[in-house]
């Protein structure tokens, strides 16, 4: 049961624009059949009802004609005008009154098959419809009219007929035409529909480019000059945004303190348990060094939850590392270092403000600490990335000291202020972003890290 009402309850996916075109087409299609059988059927009562006035004309004519003869009934003038006069036409008249019987000329010897006419109900005298076959097997519309007898005589049946295609080729002609236009009118209407589909639903296009540039980073809000019926959606997106980034500051703030509060006492711990006197066996080491990798997991699973909550920042790298250069010359100022900064403009990348200059402090700082007097940043793009390059003249790094100071709290040479975290904060902070830190030889003959950070 579960199971079925979770397939009860499931949203339907597909394309809408598919949906309702689908919609569109089918209803689009009953609404022309539906008319094309309703206007089939006027156009059917149309011309029965022309051809029923024509014949039912020839009658009153042919009645008022009737004059009663030494033999029995005459005419008292010709009644065979076109269509009538054309032999084998279906189109005829025929008086019966007892035993004589006259005919229009297009009968030739033939005889109209007459039905018994049944007398109008309310009393008047009024031609009724009915049909027929001909001698050829053609079908036949007649009207009839049956007079009453007089003196005790036989009644009179005056009866006119027309061909059955009379009827059906102006109705075929016709509904021909009206297929031809619906068809025309159906096309047009779908045509109409994919319009209104496609201009209905471009505002939804748009908000997904908004998002989009929201997730880059262009953007930190939906915009909310949006149709009536997606400003409600947009506001709940732009509540959405702003929670993640409510919720992204406190969880960095929490981490940040959590961090601060760790690191100088683990460090302090490292450092003293180093001395053989105090951990012999080592035990203590491989205590705070569990404890030390312990924080440091549950610290990159918070921040990482945080950076996937929400959309990342893009900052241009020009403003934070002019501003680093400055402060770091001021605090360096006695050993006369110079920091050059070589940029291209316009350069950016994806990240926190806060993780970008903590990064970039640190390998800056480290330079300056390490450097004989010469500084260098550049930075480019890099297959979608940008890698940041930070490059001194000090003595450098061979390979496996590189590795090794990458590794938390390592230091290689203590006389050099520090606690040996900068470089692993560094890395831990460039692969949240998906990005990395990498040590080698500069060409300036001191060490060269590369930093790459999402563009």
């Amino acid at each position: 049961m579960a199971h079925e009402s979770r397939l009860v309850g499931a949203p339907r996916t597909g394309s809408l624009a598919r949906r309702l075109l689908a919609a569109a087409f089918v209803l689009v299609t009953v609404a022309l059949v539906v008319a094309g059988i309703a206007i089939g059927f006027i156009l059917h009562r149309f011309v029965r009802g022309q051809i029923d006035g024509r014949l039912d004309a020839q009658i009153v004519a042919i009645r008022s004609g009737l004059e009663q003869g030494p033999d029995g009934p005459r005419l008292a003038r010709d009644f065979d005008a076109p269509p009538f006069d054309r032999a084998g036409s279906g189109w005829a008249w025929q008086v019966r009154r007892g035993g004589t019987r006259l005919r229009s000329a297009s009968l030739g010897s033939d005889v109209l098959p007459v039905p018994a006419g049944p007398r109008p109900d309310d009393g008047s005298e009024r031609p009724q419809p009915a049909d027929a076959t001909d001698a050829n097997g053609r079908g036949l519309i007649l009207r009839v009219l049956t007079l009453p007898a007089e003196d005790g005589g036989a009644p009179t049946v005056i009866v006119a007929s027309a061909p059955a295609a009379a009827l059906r080729g102006p109705l075929r002609e016709a509904l021909t035409t009206l297929a031809l236009a619906l068809a025309v009118l159906g096309l047009c209407l779908i045509g109409g529909v994919l319009a209104q589909v496609r201009l209905g639903l471009a505002p939804l296009q748009r908000l997904r480019a908004d998002l989009a540039e929201v997730r880059a980073g262009r953007r930190e809000r939906v915009p909310v000059a949006q149709p009536t019926e997606i400003r409600p959606l947009v506001a709940e997106l732009n509540a959405l945004l702003d929670q993640n980034a409510a919720n992204l500051d406190r969880a960095r703030t929490h981490v940040a303190n959590l961090a601060h509060g760790l690191k100088t006492p683990l460090a302090t711990l490292t450092l003293a348990l180093a001395d053989p006197a105090r951990d012999a066996d080592g035990t203590l080491s491989d205590l705070v060094g569990s404890m030390d990798r312990q924080v440091r997991h549950h610290l990159r699973r918070a921040r990482a939850a945080a950076l996937e909550g929400t959309a990342r920042g893009r900052i241009d790298l020009a403003s934070p590392v002019g501003d680093l250069a400055a402060t770091l010359g001021r605090l360096h100022a006695a050993k006369g270092v110079r920091i050059q900064a070589n940029l291209a403009e316009g350069l950016a990348v994806g990240c926190e403000a806060q993780d970008l200059d903590e990064m970039l402090g640190n390998l800056m700082d480290n330079a300056c600490q390490w450097c004989r007097g010469e500084v260098r940043v550049s930075a480019a793009p890099a297959e979608g990335a940008v890698a940041i390059r930070v490059e001194d003249d000090g003595p450098g790094l061979d390979p496996a000291e590189a590795a090794s100071v990458l590794h938390r709290g390592q230091r290689l040479d203590e006389s050099v202020p520090g606690n040996g975290f900068g470089l692993s904060i560094t890395l831990e902070l460039a692969e949240l972003y998906g990005g990395g830190l990498t040590l080698d030889r500069s060409g300036l003959g001191g060490l060269r890290a590369t930093l790459v950070l999402p563009g």
